[in-house]
């Protein structure tokens, strides 16, 4: 290029513009690079949200399936093992020293209360008693001399014949005799009831079913050694340990069956009586009181057999179909569409899994209408549309 061709050298203005065209072009580019971020960073939310709106507004107008919850079926009433008592049983003790004299019941005996089982020889007690006797009579001739003395002492006392000491003292030995008397006569009574127990009687009716002495035996009162057991079976105690589950159904007047094993096929009709009011802390069980009367004696008072509470109502939680539950992170949840159409969801909480159906511990009542099979798109607040069966068959209910 020849020097004429040179272009002139640029002004210190011509540079300054160039240089300020360049600043601009790089701060459009960098314009564009935050706005081409902003919108690759903010489209798809965009789009996620327009999508969730479209279902929204597809949703709200849309029909679903109810269904209301219901209660499970209530649990067989299992039989419970029992035990069998009588309605009392009392083993008869002697209250006197002797030998036994005779007997006069065996074992099946049935007895009356009052009627005699057995008599003791008593000698040792009739001696005492003896003994006990004339000491009263000793002590209520002393009695009546002293009497004697200080009324006509007193009398002395009058004239000032006697001082008011001696006075006082034959009044003091009147009343020392009188309480020797008193002691010697509650030690008769004691004796003649003591030998009034060489009778032993029955204290209730019912069944001598053991015999535990013979004649000619020594008897000592209160060694523990019993002479008889008395039971009485007309009516009979029966014992169950019903299990938690069946607890709080359990209520005195209610009736029950009771089978025996050895009685295959017949049944007897309990009436439960009352309840222990607590759970057995080793067992979880609440101890049953039952009775059930026998009065041909067919039951035998010691046997093991199993009672069944008919009358017994377990209460049982609602269920709902397993496709009405929605998984979400609040936790297990329905949707639940209410009287003005809108649907609202509610937190539940889960019993069993019964396969088609859970069992809903909490959340749902048995008048809410609940979506069948609702889409994880279900939010509070939209309007839908029970479909005419559902609506049909609620209406029916």
């Amino acid at each position: 290029m020849s020097p004429q061709e040179r272009p002139a050298p640029a002004t210190p203005a011509e540079a300054a513009a160039a240089a300020g065209g360049r600043l601009r072009l790089a701060g459009f580019a960098a314009c564009g690079l935050v706005l081409a971020g902003l919108a690759a960073g903010l489209l798809p939310r965009w789009h996620q949200r327009a999508t969730l709106q479209a279902e929204t507004r597809e949703l709200g107008g849309a029909t679903v399936s109810v269904v209301t919850a219901v209660p499970g079926n209530a649990e067989v009433s299992l039989p419970v093992p029992c035990e069998i008592k009588p309605y009392f049983e009392a083993p008869i003790y002697a209250r006197a020293n002797g030998y036994l004299k005779r007997w006069l019941v065996d074992i099946g005996a049935q007895v009356k209360e009052g009627d005699l089982l057995a008599e003791i020889d008593t000698p040792e007690v009739n001696q005492e008693l003896a003994q006990a006797r004339a000491q009263l009579v000793q002590a209520q001739a002393a009695l009546d001399l002293a009497r004697i003395t200080a009324t006509r002492w007193a009398e002395l006392l009058k004239t000032s014949s006697v001082s008011e000491q001696e006075a006082a003292e034959k009044e003091a030995d009147l009343q020392l005799k009188q309480a020797n008397v008193d002691a010697v006569k509650a030690n008769v009574a004691r004796l003649e009831e003591l030998q009034r127990f060489q009778n032993v009687r029955a204290p209730f009716a019912g069944t001598i079913t053991q015999r535990a002495t013979d004649i000619g035996q020594l008897i000592a009162a209160g060694n523990g050694r019993e002479l008889f057991r008395l039971e009485q079976t007309s009516t009979l105690r029966i014992y169950a340990r019903v299990p938690e589950t069946l607890a709080r159904s359990i209520a005195p007047g209610q009736t029950a069956e009771v089978s025996l094993p050895n009685m295959p096929g017949q049944t007897y009709t309990a009436k439960i009586v009352s309840t222990a009011g607590a759970l057995s802390a080793d067992s979880r069980t609440l101890l049953t009181e039952l009775q059930v009367d026998n009065p041909k004696g067919q039951i035998l008072a010691g046997t093991f057999a199993q009672v069944r509470f008919t009358e017994a109502r377990p209460e049982t939680a609602l269920t709902l179909p397993s496709n009405t539950l929605l998984f979400r992170a609040q936790g297990l949840q329905v949707g639940v569409v209410e009287a003005d159409g809108k649907v609202a969801l509610h937190n539940v909480t889960l019993g069993r899994d019964l396969g088609q159906t859970v069992e809903i511990l909490s959340g749902v009542t048995p008048t809410d209408r609940v979506i069948l099979n609702p889409p994880d798109s279900l939010v509070n607040g939209i309007q839908v549309t029970i479909a005419g069966a559902s609506a049909k068959a609620l209406t029916e209910k």
